[in-house]
């Protein structure tokens, strides 16, 4: 113990501990200065104001500054195409050299979308449902019907729209709406001799509906079935019903 004493009190060892020092205050400099050049530390540039600029210019921008870029699209019906609507990183953000920028762009194509399902809903949730899909509401039209501000029909181009058909996204479609009144009479009309698409027909434009349908015999022909029955069923003391009234009727091969 006493010879380890005097070891540390000597010159040898007061050397050795100021090398071991000088050592490793060496090796912190040197990892310091080599990560600063390694990340280039301080050294970088602003990303410039893209937004609102023409592509062309915006990466004329970009290739001037040394800066990469990627670009993706969207289709927006109020902004000209080929302008960027969105950057990363945003105007003014600090980056290093050689730093990809993502662009966002408006396309000049609007993608095509499934019109979905609005018929027999509200005139508010149907709204919704087509602004969720990028669509929008042109005009409404009313016709009688006993469900008031229901969507009946939708109209795209002058043309019925159904559920599933594809329009351009950004559309405006027109809804037919029913007016609630259903309280009013119409005439009934007499189906007896139709096949069921004609009386299909005939009801919707007597703004009735078809009920329940049955058949009378053994049915070999279902698409030249006439009707031979209805209920209700006119008569010199029955001659109209409430709009949106449901004629029930039955269909047969035999024609009577």
């Amino acid at each position: 113990m006493g010879n380890f004493t005097r070891y540390l009190k000597t010159k040898s060892f007061r050397n050795n501990i100021i090398a071991a020092i000088c050592t490793v205050i060496a090796l912190l400099l040197i990892a310091f200065f080599s990560l600063r050049f390694y990340t280039k530390h301080g050294q970088g540039l602003n990303v410039p104001q893209l937004k609102g600029l023409r592509i062309d210019q915006a990466i004329q921008k970009l290739e001037e500054m040394g800066l990469r870029y990627e670009i993706d699209s969207v289709y927006m019906m109020d902004k000209p195409p080929g302008i960027v609507t969105d950057q990363d990183p945003e105007a003014e953000t600090f980056v290093k050299d050689n730093r990809t920028i993502y662009l966002t762009i408006n396309t000049s194509t609007a993608p095509n979308v499934k019109f979905p399902e609005v018929e027999e809903k509200s005139l508010r949730e149907a709204r919704s449902i087509i602004e969720s899909y990028g669509l929008k509401l042109g005009d409404t039209t009313y016709k009688p019907d006993i469900a008031r501000d229901v969507v009946l029909g939708v109209t795209f181009g002058g043309q019925a729209l159904k559920a599933g058909e594809q329009i351009p996204k950004g559309s405006r479609v027109n809804f037919i709406l029913g007016d609630g009144r259903g309280n009013e009479d119409v005439d009934m009309p007499n189906l007896a001799g139709f096949t069921i698409d004609e009386a299909r027909f005939s009801l919707k434009g007597s703004m009735l509906k078809l009920g329940t349908v049955t058949y009378e015999g053994v049915i070999t022909d279902s698409a030249n079935a006439v009707v031979v029955n209805q209920f209700p069923l006119p008569s010199d003391t029955v001659t109209k019903v409430k709009i949106g009234t449901a004629i029930n009727i039955t269909l047969s091969n035999k024609k009577q």
